[in-house]
């Protein structure tokens, strides 16, 4: 039982047919237009019908996409690249494939597809972050993806960890996505960049390239052991450290999974959040503690994930 994952994102949209093992057997990309919902759906259309042209029985479409998802895995009440408000989009494409569709959010699709066949496979209660230019995040418990009751929980990147803190685009203040995404990294790098001493490499970078540190730039210096460059990854290791003992004290997951292009410093980055979720951890010597570990699949998780979802849901109907 084959079926096809599609994963809207802001530049591109991907899709795939993926077996049972998480396996994509065929995939394709084309450029996103964002300008229109109907040119969106005529592209996921035309993708998944071609995508149905070959030897696999497809039972069922999954689409991920940013934005928040009713309960129904339905209806995008609201998406921040798309010109999506209460769109119906399942039932829009369920009408022109005829065959069944389902809609996740996209940080729940990729954190699915990790805890089914990457760094979560072998636990029951997983919480995934994903550390890109924003905080983004999925949770398993009990082996059931947490959708909240109305479809929009998990938004973990929007959990305060500073009141009154750093303004964030949602509109609220202080969320974990002002102090550990990458946006967040290339704010602190700056800061000690400014200061001299162990930021003058930072400084330096910044002035061959016209005052801009990119994420490129702190990326490389990080990895050539720069101290300025390591402090800043510390202090961002700290703020997500800090958040997932607040998590943990709520989910009390077995594994904290990183994804996203910050992650890939690897335990540079997870030994700062663990020594952080320690000395933040109630009970701590008497609480079990979790993994922290990387993500496995990466780019393909979103498609794996939402054809995962979508095979699971034909099974169901």
């Amino acid at each position: 039982m084959h079926a096809i994952g599609i994963d809207i994102g802001g530049t591109k949209i991907a899709g795939a047919v993926v077996d049972e093992l998480g396996v994509i057997v065929r995939e394709e990309r084309v450029p996103t237009d964002a300008s229109s919902p109907a040119l969106i759906e005529d592209a996921v259309v035309g993708m998944v019908q071609r995508l149905q042209q070959g030897p696999e029985q497809i039972v069922g479409v999954g689409v991920a996409a940013a934005g928040f998802i009713d309960a129904a895995q339905s209806t995008v009440y609201y998406a921040p690249n798309i010109n999506w408000r209460h769109e119906p989009f399942r039932e829009k494409l369920e009408r022109r494939l005829d065959i069944p569709v389902l809609i996740e959010n996209d940080a729940n699709a990729a954190g699915w597809a990790e805890f089914r066949f990457g760094a979560g496979r072998l636990v029951s209660d997983m919480v995934i972050l994903t550390i890109g230019t924003g905080v983004g995040g999925a949770i398993v418990s009990n082996d059931r993806l947490f959708r909240g009751g109305f479809g929009a929980g998990a938004e973990i990147g929007h959990m305060r960890v500073v009141p009154g803190g750093l303004p964030c685009g949602c509109g609220a203040h202080g969320c974990i996505e002002q102090y550990g995404s990458g946006r967040a990294l290339q704010r602190m790098a700056n800061e000690f960049a400014d200061a001299g001493g162990i930021g003058q490499a930072l400084a330096d970078v910044r002035a061959r390239n016209g005052g801009v540190l990119s994420g490129s730039d702190i990326s490389a210096l990080i990895m050539a052991g720069d101290p300025g460059a390591l402090a800043a990854l510390r202090q961002l290791g700290d703020w997500l450290g800090q958040a997932c003992a607040s998590l943990g004290a709520i989910l009390d997951p077995q594994v904290f999974v990183f994804g996203g292009g910050v992650a890939q410093a690897g335990e540079l980055l997870l030994e700062p959040i663990r020594l952080a979720y320690l000395e933040n951890l109630p009970a701590r010597g008497f609480h079990p503690e979790p993994e922290f570990t990387i993500a496995e699949l990466v780019n393909d998780a979103g498609v794996v994930g939402a054809a995962d979802l979508a095979r699971l849901h034909a099974a169901s109907l």
